[in-house]
This record gives C-alpha cells, structure tokens and sequence, in this order.
C-alpha cells in the first residue's frame, strides 16, 4: 500500500512582488521524517506554511491524499495535522500545562478517554512536566520551545479513528536548543514517524542533523528545488558548495554515520 502523501505540485508563492517560491513540486510520506534544508531565505518557511495552509499558493496545489488542501475541513485537519512555527511566544499569562492543554482543543468534541492523560505523557516526552505551573513567558527559549512541542505532540497523539494519516510540521524545532536537547528532541520527532507512522517535515540548518536523522531531504536556494532525495545522496560536497557557498568534506562517526565537516 503507497504511503499517504502531502505534497506541493507546481506551487508559486508571490508576496509583495517578490517570488518566495517557484514551480516547486515535492512529496512528503507519512511514515518519514523529512527534512526541508537551505541558506536564509530560500523559502523553507514559506514552503512549510503551504503545507500547514497558513499560506495558499499564488499557482499551482497543495495536496493531502491527491486532494486539494482546502477540501478537507478545518476542523478535521486540525486533529490530524499539527504546526510548530518559528515564534513561539504567547500573549496571555498561560502555564505550560495551560500551552500544551490547547493542543487538545481541536478533540473537544470528540474527547479521548485518556484526555488528561495524554497532556502528562507530551509533557513527560518533552522534558517539560516539571514545569507544568510555570508561566510559558517565563522561561528559556529551550523551554518554550520543549513546552510548545509537548502541545503539537498532544493534538496529534492517538491515531485517528478514520485511520488517516497524521502529520507533525516543525519550523526550526532546535533553533532555541542546546545540543543535548537538539538530539532528543529530533530522535523525537524520527520516532514518531517511524513507530507511529506519522508524516513529519521539518527546516532544518544543521545538515549534520538531517543527515542523521532526516529519511529524505529537500534543498532550496531562491524558492527553487535544488535537491531532492536521502540525504547522504542529496547532501554531497558539489551540492553544498553550490548552494551554502562552503567547502565541506564528508566523513563517517563513530556510528558509521556520514557527517560533513568544514573543510
């Protein structure tokens, strides 16, 4: 059975007058954890807030299971589709249980029976239980970041009862990490896809990152495709040269994983 699909199919994004985005065509699977990589500006969050339908494209489609992203209803999508942006600040005086109980709102009318116990168990993943009462605002930008991925985690936690697939979009979800917390927090995210069958794109800028934890790869430079593909094939020296502008020379740790360094 083919894997469920969201994809992007001849997308522009215009904005301003100025193109974001050009003919891009791509596909992400449930099941797999997908990396969106590229230099500032190249469109990454602005690919990714077509996907989430934040954004709707000057041409072309955004498509969930061959279907145009605006026939499924709002309400439906919310409970199977989840986004974490970049800003991750709040305007009210929430504690982080407050933060991470929101992500329960799109289930309200159709509660789970583990409800509360779904809250405890995304904070619990996230390393946030200990600061349930804290006031998000309050915190590190590692901790709000941690908080505000316990919420996503929990408005998609429990497969749906139509069986469609769930997809956890993530914009920058280690820029406020250390490196301790980067790792865990992308083991994560490639759990999720891999043992509950979850779609999960995320921009990233660390290639090392993608390339140990990210199943495929999208590069872009000038809201163009650049690379499409594994990342150990995607993300070759001629690659990362032409587009980051950096001399980079492959090597593997002590894992056998491929790794770049600076050359």
């Amino acid at each position: 059975m083919t894997a469920p699909v969201l994809a992007l199919r001849n997308a522009f994004c215009i904005a301003g007058g100025a193109a974001l985005l050009r003919d891009v065509s791509v596909r992400f699977a449930a099941g797999r954890f997908s990396a969106i990589l590229g230099p500032n500006g190249a469109g990454k969050s602005t690919l990714l807030s077509l996907l989430s339908g934040q954004r709707q494209p000057s041409q072309g489609e955004v498509l969930l299971h061959g279907q145009p992203l605006a026939c499924h209803a709002a309400p439906a999508l919310a409970r199977r589709r989840a986004l974490l942006p970049q800003d991750l600040s709040i305007a009210f005086d929430y504690t982080v249980q407050d933060v991470v109980e929101l992500g329960r709102y799109p289930h309200r009318q159709q509660p789970s029976r583990q409800e509360s116990d779904i809250v405890q168990r995304a904070m619990q993943v996230t390393g946030v239980q200990a600061l349930a009462g804290r006031v998000l605002n309050t915190l590190s930008g590692g901790e709000r970041a941690r908080a505000q991925l316990a919420r996503v985690l929990a408005q998609i936690w429990e497969p749906l009862p139509s069986g469609d697939s769930r997809w956890l979009l993530l914009d920058e979800p280690t820029a406020a990490l250390d490196v301790h917390h980067q790792h865990a927090v992308l083991r994560l995210a490639r759990d999720w896809a891999h043992r509950h069958g979850v779609g999960v794109v995320a921009v990233l800028h660390d290639l090392n990152l993608a390339l140990r934890y990210a199943d495929q790869a999208v590069v872009l430079q000038g809201g163009r495709v650049q690379a499409d593909g594994a990342p150990a094939e995607v993300l070759d020296v001629e690659t990362v040269r032409r587009v980051w502008q950096v001399d980079v020379h492959p090597v593997r740790d002590a894992l056998g994983s491929l790794q770049l360094l600076m050359a």
